[in-house]
């Protein structure tokens, strides 16, 4: 079930994506040789995001890359799932994360 689907499943709940694309030996302090990975999160509740982002932060994390609303938690599936490809694909070497690269564009 999709994190949008399960949301919608639960009116109450205040839902957040994260943390869906590192391997689990990588969700604390992620320290890789090439720099800190990157997390993006997504979720209709601001407070909630805020909250996600904090813990985020106290597990070692740079400040995550909001994606705005819950819906676009379909977006971060199909890359957990190349994330997974991979991960089986390199014989179930979890040692890998995404990471997000920034070029000033010229005027």
């Amino acid at each position: 079930m999709s994190v949008e689907l399960a949301e919608r499943g639960l009116p109450e709940a205040r839902v957040v994506n994260a943390f869906n694309m590192v391997g689990n030996p990588h969700r604390v302090d992620p320290d890789f040789p090439d720099g800190q990975p990157l997390m993006f999160v997504c979720g209709n509740e601001s407070d909630a995001k805020l909250t996600a982002g904090s813990r985020i932060d106290e597990l070692g994390w740079p400040s995550p890359v909001d994606l705005s609303g819950i819906e676009n938690s379909r977006y971060l599936e199909p890359m957990a799932m190349a994330w997974i490809v991979h991960f089986l694909n390199q014989g179930f070497d979890p040692g890998f994360a995404f990471s997000m690269l920034r070029k000033q564009l010229p005027a």
